[in-house]
């Protein structure tokens, strides 16, 4: 049986850290012998299933509640509710009657042996529930993971990890907040999985604060939403979340996303179907480089973390993406900048997070390929980023923006055409534990509010802001003094030293003062070094 509640009051809705504690906490007894991509597999495959039963269930009550209010007899309704178009058609998966959370949760134990029937344990159950809503969704084809019968999972635990799913209030506040909530768990498993694989996390996760500059800079309201090296999709689910925050319609996205390992793109179409977003990640995993899955799409706008100083990489010199210079062999930086944007269409911009050396390198033509994107005014913005944001690297990061229009228009009314905006907020963020820290809201509005008052965008004069340098945070450089620099594009070369604060002590005090305070601990110093020989002429006496 599963462990009893010890919450004072067990039928009250979980408060979000609760729900995360108790879920991490009894995955994390599943541990045992899997190693930890298998774990995590096992665990993010629970909660997509979850999340399709629970929206199944949602639906199936409100055909339920629809035909009743027009007037149909019960046995008329039960035989509409098993119309696979009345679920699709609202972009709700079709879930199996032997795929359903409630079937799952029945046999929790198992089911056991009868007429001949062997025992099912409940992996059994779990990979054929995967199997059945892969079958009756094309869409999710070869996409779920089928790993739950393994000699290496503990099917008791297993059994109880289910159970737990189950009566956790995922209802407390109706099953559309169950599936944010839902989605939270999934994002935070993330995360902690992320943790747990150190560097090998940071290829399918970004940690939310990076993603949410990116995104709050770029302000993608409506268009086509593109990421080459998608990972677990966090680009779009926080695009999705920028336009909940705003009121903004979800619907008037496009998003595309490509991703070269199988594992994480499986593991991005589960969290995009748990955030309700509808992507277009390909029929396939697939190497950008190699094979560009969206050839013709054009988009709007591109946010991506691609793997950092990849040297081993599909490299084709006369690839025609490369409009700025062939990238190095031994270097993929800027072989990903130039396909993205190759990407871009007219109007379109695009945020990239990078290692610090991109900004200054001059490698393998790489300083050359820099300065023809800087003559070509496509770069708007550089952001240096503080330390140890990624628990997977301790490289420090920036962040690239580009623009392919940057005069006065709709992105923005104020014309800065040959100039580039330069922020350091390497002193920005907090730490949340002695190895990672955190960009807190306001750090993220101040850079994202910076941008917006320099570009002049809609959302900068409706909130009235204006656009002055800060000395040590912000200023707007023209690219003819980037070029005296040899096109280094590290912000702390053009925004100068922080103004240092008024000092009112007169200089002969402040001497005076200084002096005295030498003296004393000189003093203090000398006394206590008496006080140590002392102790030890006693030791040897």
């Amino acid at each position: 049986m599963p462990p009893r509640s010890r919450r004072p009051d067990p039928s009250a809705p979980m408060t979000m850290k609760e729900l995360k504690d108790t879920l991490w906490k009894a995955a994390d007894k599943l541990r045992g012998s899997m190693d930890a991509s298998q774990y995590k597999d096992v665990i993010l495959g629970l909660v997509f299933l979850k999340y399709v039963s629970d929206a199944f269930d949602e639906r199936r009550e409100q055909i339920r509640t629809d035909l009743a209010a027009e007037g149909f007899r019960e046995d008329q309704i039960e035989s509409l509710l098993d119309d696979v178009d009345e679920y699709t058609g609202h972009g709700v998966f079709w879930v199996p009657a032997t795929a359903r959370w409630g079937y799952l949760a029945e046999h929790a134990k198992g089911i056991a042996a009868s007429a001949g029937q062997p025992f099912q344990p409940i992996g059994e159950l779990i990979d054929g529930a995967m199997s059945h809503v892969m079958g009756a969704n094309p869409s999710l084809a070869g996409t779920l993971p089928r790993i739950f019968n393994r000699d290496s999972v503990d099917q008791r635990r297993l059994g109880e990890l289910v159970d737990l799913f189950n009566d956790t209030r995922f209802r407390g506040n109706g099953a559309t907040r169950a599936r944010d909530l839902l989605g939270e768990v999934y994002e935070y498993f993330l995360g902690k999985f992320a943790a747990a694989e150190g560097k090998r996390g940071g290829e399918f996760y970004t940690p939310p604060g990076v993603v949410r500059v990116l995104v709050e800079v770029l302000e993608p309201y409506a268009g086509r939403v593109y990421d080459p090296c998608c990972g677990s999709g966090g680009m779009f689910v926080q695009t999705e979340k920028f336009l909940e925050r705003h009121d903004a319609d979800t619907q008037a996205i496009a998003v595309y996303g490509q991703e070269a390992n199988e594992r994480t793109w499986r593991m991005a179409k589960m969290n995009l179907a748990v955030h309700g977003l509808n992507a277009n990640l390909a029929s396939r995993w697939g190497d950008t480089f190699a094979r560009d899955q969206h050839p013709d799409v054009r988009m709007d706008y591109v946010l991506a973390n691609p793997p950092f100083n990849i040297k081993d990489w599909a490299r084709n010199e006369d690839d025609p993406r490369w409009v700025y210079g062939v990238p190095p062999a031994g270097n993929a930086n800027y072989a990903w900048i130039q396909h993205i944007l190759s990407k871009l269409a007219p109007g379109g911009s695009a945020g990239v997070v990078m290692a610090n050396g991109s900004m200054s390198t001059t490698s393998g033509g790489e300083g050359e390929i820099r300065a023809r994107l800087v003559e070509a005014d496509l770069v708007t913005c550089m952001v240096a980023l503080p330390t140890q944001l990624f628990r997977s690297t301790g490289i420090p990061v920036c962040l690239w923006f580009f623009a392919t229009d940057k005069s006065a228009g709709p992105r923005g009314a104020t014309d800065r055409r040959g100039e580039v905006l330069f922020i350091d907020a390497r002193e920005l963020g907090h730490m949340v534990d002695r190895a990672e820290r955190a960009l807190s809201d306001e750090d993220i509005a101040r850079i994202a509010d910076t941008f917006h008052a320099w570009r002049g965008t809609p959302s900068a004069q409706a909130a009235d802001l204006t656009y002055d340098d800060v000395p040590g945070f912000c200023r707007s450089a023209p690219v003819s003094e980037i070029k005296e620099a040899g096109y280094a594009l590290t912000p702390g070369r053009y925004v100068g030293a922080a103004a240092a604060d008024e000092d009112a002590e007169p200089l002969e005090a402040k001497i005076d003062r200084l002096r005295t305070e030498l003296l004393a601990a000189f003093d203090e110093s000398a006394r206590l070094e008496q006080v140590v020989r002392e102790q030890v002429e006693r030791v040897h006496a």
